[in-house]
């Protein structure tokens, strides 16, 4: 069988392949502290399920628009413009099976070959792999732990040139936790509008703010007309296995991206899209109380990790990641993080999984339970203590 050039150029995302490892371990009789696949511990909240069964019993188990249910991308468009003070159409949102095929159709609708796409590094691998998949170029933006993990604007700016056509942006970010200032946002959307660059804005984790208010730079002056957002109900609402996102954009791109809708998938499921209605128009108290079961998580962790010996780490800001500094760990961190599973029972990712940028950290997702952290945490320090520093 002989396949086409391209499906070299596609990646793939570590997470699931670190837990098939973790598994086959545990298949052993091994204990795995498992904080390597990034999705929320929580159940789905009743109400959504109760709202699904409800649906498959009403019938709603046949096609839909490919766009979405009108009932649902309207209540989209209200939660966006609440959360965001903005002013947003149903006519804007497209309901996809996931968030990746936003990311997925926007590329493919505004790149291809000799174009160039700016992305952030250490970030989301798929972003490069997509980017590379439909013959543009990636070209990194790098992500600092000296700026909280944010982006150098003037850096930025001497990426962009006459065949850039997307930039992205990740904020809250998966694997950092970091969080773009609103400033930063703003120079951002000044280079975009005076450019005239689209940018598609990874807004995944918008509800998991630890300090201060989300932004998103489709607020900022001129991004009304270039702006994207990419969200979905995985990881505020805990439906990663649901596999509902959207996006919202300008309508002109929105017609494109429900003509790839209607290519690839047709529609997104009816039934889990009443789901989904019931989850942003119900009770939001499931996921108050997931965050705030988050920051505790986060203060253990973090805090432990830093009374290790050669490890530091930065209080993320957002989603429910910590990427520390391992640096002065004897070993790459793509042996560490093997060693620590292999040795330690603890499942984690390496940061170069997320791009070069990304060498010297490890990711962790502390969605897990406290004691099992704190399990995690001992199991750490001893291997790090075993393997010595720099």
């Amino acid at each position: 069988m002989r396949f086409a050039d391209r499906m070299s150029l596609l990646g793939t995302e570590t997470a699931f392949e670190v837990l098939v490892k973790a598994r086959a371990l545990e298949a052993t009789g091994r204990d795995v502290v498992h904080l390597e696949i990034g999705e929320p511990d929580f159940d789905t909240p009743r109400h959504v399920i109760e709202a699904a069964k409800e649906a498959l019993d009403q019938g709603y188990t046949h096609y839909g628009p490919s766009a979405g249910l009108p009932e649902l991308r309207e209540a989209i468009a209200q939660d966006v413009a609440r959360q965001r003070g903005t002013t947003v159409q149903a006519s804007q949102v497209v309901v996809t099976p996931g968030g990746k095929p936003i990311m997925f159709f926007v590329i493919m609708a505004l790149a291809q070959p000799g174009d160039e796409v700016i992305y952030p590094n250490p970030g989301f691998p798929i972003y490069e792999s997509v980017i590379r998949f439909v013959g543009a170029t990636p070209v990194p933006i790098p992500l600092r732990e000296d700026k909280k993990f944010s982006l150098d604007v003037n850096e930025l700016r001497d990426l962009v040139t006459e065949r850039t056509r997307l930039i992205i942006l990740n904020s809250p970010q998966n694997p950092t936790g970091g969080i773009l200032p609103q400033a930063d946002l703003q120079a951002i959307a000044e280079i975009a509008v005076q450019r005239g660059i689209p940018v598609l804005s990874d807004e995944i984790y918008s509800r998991m703010v630890y300090d201060g208010e989300f932004h998103s730079i489709t607020t900022c002056d001129g991004m009304q007309e270039l702006g994207i957002i990419l969200d979905g109900f995985s990881k505020t609402y805990a439906m990663t296995g649901w596999r509902l996102g959207y996006g919202v954009m300008p309508e002109e791109l929105a017609v494109h991206v429900t003509r790839l809708m209607t290519n690839s998938n047709s529609c997104t499921s009816s039934f889990s899209q009443r789901a989904a209605l019931a989850a942003l128009t119900g009770p939001q108290e499931p996921v108050d109380a997931m965050m705030a079961e988050f920051r505790r998580r986060r203060d253990i962790f973090v805090e432990g990790l830093n009374t290790i010996p050669g490890v530091r780490c930065a209080m993320p800001g957002g989603a429910f990641y910590a990427f520390p500094n391992v640096s002065q760990v004897s070993r790459s961190c793509k042996e560490l993080a093997d060693y620590l599973l292999q040795t330690g029972g603890v499942a984690s990712l390496a940061g170069v999984d997320f791009g070069v940028y990304g060498e010297g950290y490890l990711r962790f997702s502390y969605a897990n339970s406290q004691a099992n952290l704190r399990k995690a945490l001992e199991r750490i320090a001893d291997c790090v203590d075993q393997l010595g520093h720099r």
